[in-house]
C-alpha cells in the first residue's frame, strides 16, 4: 500500500506485534513507522526519487507543523478525544498527544499505565492495550491517507 521500504515494515511489523499482544514494542514499531513517514515523505518531497539518507527530526510538534505545510494529512494522527490538537500544536513543549505517546513509549515513561493494587502499584503490559487499539486504528488510516498523498503529489 505505501510502496516505501524505508518505513513499511515499522507498520507491518508493529500489526504483527498487536496481534501477538506484544503491546510495547507494538506501539513503539507504529509510533516509529509514523515519525519515518513523515520525516522521508517531507525529504522526499523536497528531492523526489530520492531515498534520503538522513530524515531530520525526530516526532514532534515541530514536525508536524512542517508535514501540515506541506499537505500530509496529520489531521489523521488526532487522538480520539484530543480537541486541542490544532491550538496544542504551535507550542514546543506542549506536545499533541501523539508526540507525547512517542516520547513517552520510547523513553520508558510508563507510570500513566500504572494501576494502584492493595500489593501497591502494579504495571503490566495488557495495561497498554486501549492505547494500542487507538494507534492501530489511527496507523492504519495514517497509512491510507498517506498512500493517497505520496501517490497524488510524489508519484510513488
Amino acid at each position: 500500500m505505501l510502496r516505501a521500504a524505508e518505513f513499511h515494515w515499522h507498520f507491518s511489523q508493529g500489526i504483527i506485534a498487536l496481534d501477538q499482544r506484544l503491546y510495547i514494542p507494538g506501539c513503539l514499531s507504529l509510533l516509529t513507522g509514523i515519525e519515518a513517514s513523515i520525516r522521508c515523505t517531507i525529504q522526499q518531497r523536497r528531492d523526489p526519487g530520492v531515498v534520503p539518507e538522513q530524515l531530520g527530526s525526530t516526532l514532534s510538534n515541530s514536525l508536524l507543523r512542517e508535514a501540515s505545510r506541506v499537505g500530509l494529512p496529520i489531521h489523521t494522527l488526532v487522538v480520539p478525544g484530543e480537541a486541542d490538537f490544532w491550538e496544542r500544536l504551535p507550542e514546543r513543549s506542549d506536545h499533541v498527544r501523539i508526540v507525547q505517546l512517542r516520547h513517552d513509549l520510547a523513553h520508558g515513561n510508563l507510570l500513566g499505565y500504572m494501576q494502584q493494587t492493595e500489593h501497591g502499584p502494579l504495571l503490566v503490559p495488557e495495561f497498554i492495550q486501549p492505547t494500542a487499539r487507538t494507534l492501530r486504528r489511527l496507523s492504519l488510516n495514517w497509512c491510507r491517507e498517506l498512500a493517497a498523498y505520496r501517490a497524488r503529489e510524489l508519484g510513488l
